[in-house]
């Protein structure tokens, strides 16, 4: 059985990947826009990399979202 934690931050990298890709912009794009390196952009989106409340951040920022928009993962489905 999964974590609930695991279950989390799959959405949330999942979450930002939507987001990326929505506004066209490459991880490479990304780590440049945040100051986080494509292999942590890489590991977020993957899952495998719970962000720290900076990243977080610095992501919702480059999106121009707000932490809460950014955070809310109730729609994304794994």
């Amino acid at each position: 059985m999964k974590s609930k934690v695991g279950i989390l931050t799959k959405k949330f990298g999942l979450k930002v990947k939507i987001e990326r890709t929505k506004r066209g912009i490459s991880q490479m794009k990304l780590a440049e826009m945040t100051s986080i390196s494509t292999t942590s952009i890489g590991a977020i989106e993957r899952g495998i990399s719970s962000p720290t409340l900076e990243t977080i951040g610095a992501i919702a920022k480059a999106f121009d979202m707000s932490l809460s928009e950014l955070v809310d993962i109730n729609k994304v489905e794994l």
